[in-house]
């Protein structure tokens, strides 16, 4: 299981909110490169970097943190929060993002961001698929949709899309631990599920390969790791967890070396 540590950007300033409210904003590191230089320096190789002035403005702002940070590291990088449009998402990629991830655009503008998985990849494209009580969220987690979590992320998967980014709300930077019973079902579900695509090469035996989800939200403690890795989460983002020193970066370290 990939180790994807989480710098949220404000003001070019790395932050940590709870639930996804602004107004709980709490300031960890006014340069966010040594932060993510400090991330590299552990053996870790992913990072997921949001901008949250973007995902509250709709449109992409903090580039230049972006483009700072996958100029100065190797880290493999995915970008998110604002990408609307397809001049965003072409400074997102020119700003040194490895992948970007989608959110709010794949509710409200399915057409655009079908259109990135086909244009870019499957490897490209990452769906944001936040949500609490089982429906997606969007505008920065300003606003919840009528869009149902499961059915959502499999008409997505049967579009082509690969990776998934699944956060539920109500645990996000609660430091309470994840949601591993939603974890077991988003897996259960799209895995148990024939495919409606043909043609594609991305089915086996009438089914489509696995998901690649990732978790997000709630990691509390090193522990609960190779709960989610047993669960079958292709990879785990960290946040608050290391920021609040709950896990330290020499414990991740040690866990890639062991993997």
């Amino acid at each position: 299981m990939r180790i994807i540590p989480a710098i949220d950007i404000i003001d070019g300033k790395c932050v940590r909110l709870s639930k996804g409210d602004y107004d709980t904003k709490k300031i960890y590191n006014e340069r966010p490169l040594e932060v993510a230089k400090e991330f590299e320096a552990s053996g870790i190789q992913y990072l997921h970097l949001v901008d949250l002035d973007g995902a509250k403005s709709k449109h992409i702002v903090n580039h230049k943190v972006l483009e700072q940070i996958a100029t100065n590291t190797n880290l493999n990088i995915d970008f998110g929060g604002g990408l609307k449009t397809d001049d965003d998402l072409r400074i997102a990629f020119e700003s040194g993002a490895n992948q970007i991830t989608g959110g709010s655009i794949a509710v409200k503008d399915k057409e655009t961001f079908t259109g990135w998985i086909e244009s870019y990849g499957p490897d490209k494209i990452i769906l944001g698929a936040d949500a609490l009580d089982e429906k997606v969220a969007v505008s920065g987690w300003q606003e919840e949709s009528k869009e149902e979590l499961l059915p959502f992320i499999q008409s997505y998967k049967n579009k082509g899309i690969k990776y998934v980014i699944c956060t539920d709300i109500s645990k996000d930077g609660m430091l309470e631990g994840p949601s591993f019973e939603l974890y077991k079902k988003i897996i259960a579900s799209v895995s148990s599920s024939p495919s409606t695509v043909l043609g594609t090469g991305s089915t086996e035996n009438g089914f489509e390969k696995e998901l690649k989800l990732i978790a997000s939200g709630g990691i509390s403690n090193f522990d609960e790791l190779p709960k989610l890795a047993a669960i079958g989460c292709e990879g785990t983002i960290i946040g608050k967890a290391i920021y609040e020193n709950r896990i330290s970066l020499k414990q991740l370290e040690k866990y890639i070396i062991s993997i």
